[in-house]
């Protein structure tokens, strides 16, 4: 790990109203309390609630927006094409610049106290913190877990996703047995889920336990891709020809319909069983816009093909509050599909209808959810959008600054 400092934010904490605070009137009515974080000191204020946050990237840096009213809090100059993903603590994100995964502070915390909390907010950062990898790829949170895959060298970097909150925590590094672009899982009791290949071919995954020994194998998932957790501590892989699950202590395929079925981009839900996927045909297309997605059951091994009538992209998938599955279509609308009988039960009109471009990097529309609420790009007139997942109303949409690509969140 390269450039890290730790220090500690400071913030005022006002005089609290709970149960277990003293009333004898000599009691200091404040006094100074501080939270960690990475990179240089942070000044924050107290605020009434905890203040979630949307953290989006575009040509030339990140920008930070209140999740609540869609206003610029920061803007962050960063040069590259820069991904970013929640580090799992609701305060920091992990963005892929060239050197790794560099810690992004978006300055919005919560610290309990007694029988209750305090929340702060100050200014997003971009810290001095950087995990060094050599292709920065996948971060995975599951059960507590943050995991870190660097497609270069294999190098697998695992954390307790809270003790970002700490400042900057050393990770436990393990390596895949051999470079690929990947993905890795830490399970309950210290297993470790990885993607098996090299730099032509990827064809399966691995678990081992915390001593290194494997736990299970299986190398029948042809260009596996992504990965997604379920009810029941199921984890579904991507296939070429369908899903892959490991659940209960051993891996079972799923088979596509179609001899090239490929899911590459999956979405989980802890409410469901049932893992959201894409679904491609044509091996030998450059851009494939496919109109069906996956709908795969990890309890009963069924895979379900649904028609939307129209196209995605990979950055359209995501899940609901009971789990909903959720499509962001090209025609504009968010799409709701119940997982269970792949029905779709409602099409929410949210941005013009667009086309996904040819190059994977370049920005288009994307779905970010979190809670009952759905954020939606649109590059093309620089703009975010608020869905209420409960009555799929636009609740909010705003203009920003620059056209935004990549979009996440912290819970604050």
């Amino acid at each position: 790990m390269i450039g890290a400092s730790l220090v500690t934010a400071s913030a005022l904490l006002a005089g609290c109203s709970g149960a277990d605070e003293a009333s004898d009137s000599s009691a200091a009515p404040s006094q100074e309390g501080s939270s960690s974080a990475a990179g240089q000191e942070q000044e924050a204020s107290e605020v009434d609630s905890a203040q979630p946050r949307l953290v989006t990237t575009y040509d030339g840096g990140i920008l930070t927006l209140d999740a609540n009213t869609l206003e610029v809090v920061g803007e962050t100059s960063l040069e590259g094409f820069n991904r970013v993903n929640p580090a799992g603590d609701g305060r920091h994100a992990l963005v892929s610049t060239s050197e790794g995964f560099q810690l992004f502070d978006a300055g919005v915390w919560t610290e309990p106290h007694g029988d209750h909390t305090h929340s702060y907010a100050g200014d997003p950062e971009l810290t001095d913190t950087v995990y060094e990898a050599d292709k920065p790829g996948h971060v995975v949170r599951h059960d507590g877990k943050t995991v870190l895959f660097s497609d270069g060298d294999g190098k697998i970097q695992v954390f307790d996703s809270e003790s970002f909150l700490d400042g900057a925590p050393e990770p436990t590094v393990k390596e895949a047995e051999e470079p690929h672009h990947g993905v890795a899982v830490e399970l309950p009791e210290g297993q470790l889920l990885h993607t098996l290949g090299d730099e032509e071919e990827r064809e399966g995954a691995v678990v081992v336990d915390a001593q290194g020994d494997e736990v299970a194998r299986s190398e029948e998932c042809p260009g596996v891709h992504g990965e997604a957790a379920a009810q029941g501590e199921a984890i579904a892989l991507g296939c070429e020809d369908g899903i892959l699950v490991y659940k209960d202590g051993s891996f079972t395929k799923v088979d596509a319909p179609d001899s090239y079925g490929r899911v590459g981009n999956q979405a989980g839900s802890e409410q469901s069983p049932v893992i959201l996927g894409d679904y491609k045909v044509d091996e030998d297309a450059e851009l494939e816009r496919p109109e069906r997605v996956s709908l795969t059951n990890t309890q009963t091994g069924e895979l379900k093909l649904v028609d939307l009538g129209t196209s995605y992209s990979f950055k359209s998938l995501g899940r609901g509050p009971e789990g909903q599955a959720l499509v962001l279509g090209t025609d504009g609308k968010l799409h709701v599909i119940d997982p269970e009988s792949g029905e779709v039960t409602d099409s929410y009109p949210v941005v013009e209808a667009w086309e996904e471009p040819e190059e994977w990097q370049e920005a288009r529309p994307s779905l970010y959810v979190e809670g009952d609420r759905a954020y939606v790009t649109e590059p093309s007139g620089q703009e975010v959008h608020v869905v209420d997942l409960t009555s799929g109303e636009v609740v909010k949409s705003a203009e920003v600054p620059h056209a935004t690509n990549e979009i996440t969140g912290v819970t604050g």
